[in-house]
């Protein structure tokens, strides 16, 4: 394949991968956008291939390496569940920031392979570009491993604080400038160039180990950022044109997705950086706290006010996906439209794990997608709803953020479940979110907790409604 051929091929991996995010924009195009990706991914992988002074050596390890990923990635596609997406892409990410650090690497040992100049006379713009892909990528790579480990539960979800965190990190991000100042200047020493990579690996530890598990949402889009970038700036090192655009398209996407993340939590990326929300605490499991009274019930209590409701909003949650509860809510949402209930879904931007994970799940329990509304098209129909179902969300609902100027998510855009007739709270016990704070919700009036395994109690409902 000639290089004119190359860059074509690669020109069309490139608008498939943009027909990809516009289809991944919205659940009823998301299928079609994930074949657009795919399809862009192969045109990309065999442009490669085929590139003109290919060696058969070279050909030979892209073919072992698809073979390898590809039952790698079945594998893991056909195991993972879904309430571990989050910390599948996580780790994903990580891998695209190791994979920068390699190729940077590469470029910096063989320069004369990528046409970027000779080892000591490497093109001054290649050095610029090859050090800010490799320390990006090494902030991913560690950065997305501890947010797999919280994720996962290996480590405690909470903020990890320490003395003087943010002095240590402004020093060792001024130094890490210095050093990519110094290895341009130098035409590329090997010892500054991981010098580079160390203080990166350690930057990007030390950046997300303060950050708790209520910012993990805009964590996970932050980092799909910095891979996207990472992967642009070895694009230019390298000058692959797939590389470029596939990168700044991701890294692009990332840093809206993100912004998006902390307008729904009412918060800025610097702030989120800083750590420090989403402290561990505990408290009781039922009944009175302190001066608070819980109203609970049974699943037949909820079942007699749900069939006697004539509009029924669901708000999903983490705790929905913890249960995998996504079909039996379906299952009860279908009971009650049979009856001649009206039933919305309503989506936080920031409920669940990763941003668009409740959208995932009631998309895999064939939800109908003109039922599920977001935050602003939703929040006005509370006040005319009978009942609010809410299943293992929390801090989303939580009344503090409208009406306590101490709290820490004060400000941030709520579902406003608490106008409506009844709220069916559904929750393992009265412990806080991920914020790390008590949800006044539970004590309101209106409010009934529904204590248990979500999807239990939730088939329980069912079993109530069909008799």
């Amino acid at each position: 394949m000639s290089e004119n051929l190359t860059s074509l091929a690669y020109l069309a991996a490139a608008v498939l991968f943009i027909l990809a995010l516009r289809g991944l924009s919205h659940p009823e195009t998301a299928r079609r956008g994930n074949l657009f990706g795919i399809a862009g991914m192969a045109i990309a992988l065999l442009a490669t291939a085929a590139h003109p002074g290919m060696s058969l050596g070279g050909f030979g390890l892209i073919v072992l390496g698809l073979i390898i990923g590809g039952a790698v990635g079945a594998v893991v596609a056909l195991r993972i569940s879904m309430t571990a997406l989050p910390q599948l892409v996580a780790a994903f990410h990580s891998l695209v920031g190791l994979a920068a650090v390699f190729v940077a690497a590469a470029a910096l040992n063989a320069p004369e392979a990528f046409g970027i100049g000779t080892p000591g006379a490497i093109h001054l713009e290649s050095l610029v570009e090859m050090s800010l892909g490799l320390a990006i990528g090494a902030i991913t790579f560690t950065g997305s491993l501890i947010a797999f480990a919280k994720l996962q539960a290996l480590m405690s979800g909470a903020p990890i604080i320490y003395r003087f965190q943010h002095q240590i990190n402004l020093g060792l991000g001024i130094l890490l400038a210095l050093l990519i100042i110094g290895f341009v200047a130098s035409g590329g020493s090997q010892v500054l160039f991981w010098l580079i990579a160390l203080l990166s690996l350690a930057l990007g530890f030390l950046i997300i180990i303060p950050i708790g598990g209520a910012d993990m949402p805009v964590v996970i889009s932050m980092l799909n950022s910095y891979s996207g970038w990472a992967a642009c700036g070895i694009g230019f090192t390298i000058q692959n044109l797939a590389l470029i655009v596939t990168g700044a398209l991701v890294g692009a996407s990332g840093a809206i997705l993100s912004y998006i993340m902390c307008k729904g939590m009412n918060r800025s990326i610097i702030n989120v950086l800083l750590g420090g929300f989403g402290a561990e605490t505990a408290t009781g499991a039922g009944g009175a706290v302190g001066d608070k009274v819980v109203k609970s019930g049974a699943p037949e209590d909820a079942a007699f006010i749900l069939k006697n409701a004539s509009k029924v909003i669901i708000v999903p949650g983490y705790g929905m996906a913890v249960a995998q509860a996504q079909h039996a809510v379906r299952e009860m949402a279908d009971v009650l439209k049979s009856e001649g209930v009206e039933v919305k879904y309503a989506i936080h931007p920031v409920a669940g794990r990763m941003p668009g994970h409740m959208n995932v799940l009631l998309a895999e329990a064939n939800v109908p997608y003109d039922e599920v509304f977001e935050l602003e098209e939703i929040n006005n129909e509370f006040s005319t709803a009978d009942v609010a179902y809410v299943i293992g969300a929390n801090d989303v609902t939580n009344p503090a953020a409208k009406t306590d100027p101490r709290s820490p998510i004060y400000g941030m855009p709520i579902l406003e479940v608490e106008k409506a007739k009844t709220v069916l709270f559904v929750k393992r016990s009265l412990a806080p979110g991920y914020a790390g704070i008590d949800n006044e919700l539970f004590y309101h009036d209106n409010t009934m907790m529904l204590f248990g395994d979500a999807k239990k109690v939730t088939e329980e409902i069912v079993q109530a409604l069909g008799r």
